[in-house]
């Protein structure tokens, strides 16, 4: 048998690269906007970066009716309305609808919920107490993570 001398280099731990967010994010920003278009945007831009790379808004967007503050992700449509009118959700900068607080009407307009589930969102909420958190959607057994996953960035709970 024989024997090896240990190396004298010390021995270097090389970790793989942790997924890291990336660094650029492509938006879609339309509706009353100077120059309405596809932007590349850094990644923790906010909507009101993306307005602004689309050169501003016109004289007749409603902008209180966006949250400019909204962080970005990349694939985001952030649509910037004209006064009185309502900005779709699942917009980028659309008003969440809280659980909590809204009417089955606009519990309705959610993908996938429709009159039957908006009336049990409501019914949990005044029977279980205020929903802490979206994910009790799922615990309560309102809905499946399916129509979760469709719903949890348009929602809020506070």
């Amino acid at each position: 048998m024989a024997l090896r001398m240990p190396s004298r280099e010390p021995i270097q731990i090389l970790l793989p690269p942790q997924s890291t967010a990336p660094p650029e994010v492509k938006v879609y920003v339309s509706g009353a906007v100077q120059t309405p278009g596809v932007y590349l945007l850094a990644s923790g831009d906010r909507v009101e970066d993306a307005l602004r790379a689309a050169g501003g808004s016109t004289a007749e967007a409603g902008l209180e009716r966006l949250n400019l503050a909204s962080i970005l992700r990349d694939g985001d449509h952030v649509f910037v309305p004209r006064r009185g009118e309502e900005v779709p959700p699942g917009k980028a900068g659309a008003p969440r609808i809280n659980l909590n607080t809204a009417s089955k009407a606009e519990l309705d307009r959610l993908p996938g919920i429709g009159e039957v589930r908006a009336q049990r969102i409501i019914e949990s909420r005044t029977k279980d107490g205020p929903f802490l958190d979206s994910w009790d959607l799922v615990e309560r057994r309102i809905l499946p993570v399916s129509t979760y996953q469709q719903i949890k960035d348009l929602v809020a709970t506070n």
